[in-house]
């Protein structure tokens, strides 16, 4: 199948889109969603975080937490995001791929793909479109791969 995909994402939103050819109408044929990553962190964290005592002194205050549940959060839909692209590339769904989210997130998913998929990037955009309408999509790949 000669067909590109488009990957257009942000941390809780991904819509994958289909073309056969660059400059043709785009077809929409997932929309992903990761609403744990639009929580704030302290509906993601069940437990209040600990309490330790100075180590000289009286002093008593809480602990942090050790990572940033948000952005664990977004690691995992990149890597939910990934998988999906990696699958769907060896079952032959898409020969080419073009990668469009904010900087970031754009990052996180491009390390989570496997060497042959990452190979099939023929251009990334680093801006967030989520919620553009798919002819400013068309225009943005369209202007990107010219």
């Amino acid at each position: 199948m000669n067909a590109t995909w488009i990957l257009v994402a942000e941390s809780a939103r991904a819509r994958i889109f289909a073309v056969s050819e660059i400059g043709k109408k785009l077809r929409e044929i997932t929309d992903l969603t990761h609403p744990e990553s639009r929580q704030h962190a302290r509906e993601l964290s069940s437990d209040l975080p600990g309490r330790a005592f100075d180590s000289h002194g009286q002093g008593r205050h809480s602990m942090e937490q050790a990572t940033d549940l948000k952005e664990q959060e977004a690691h995992s839909f990149a890597v939910e995001i990934a998988r999906h692209l990696d699958r769907n590339r060896l079952d032959g769904q898409f020969d080419a791929l073009v990668l469009i989210a904010p900087p970031k997130f754009l990052g996180r998913v491009r390390a989570e793909l496997s060497k042959a998929t990452r190979e099939a990037v023929i251009g990334e955009l680093h801006k967030n479109l989520v919620e553009a309408d798919e002819k400013t999509l068309e225009q943005q790949v369209s202007a990107l791969l010219s």
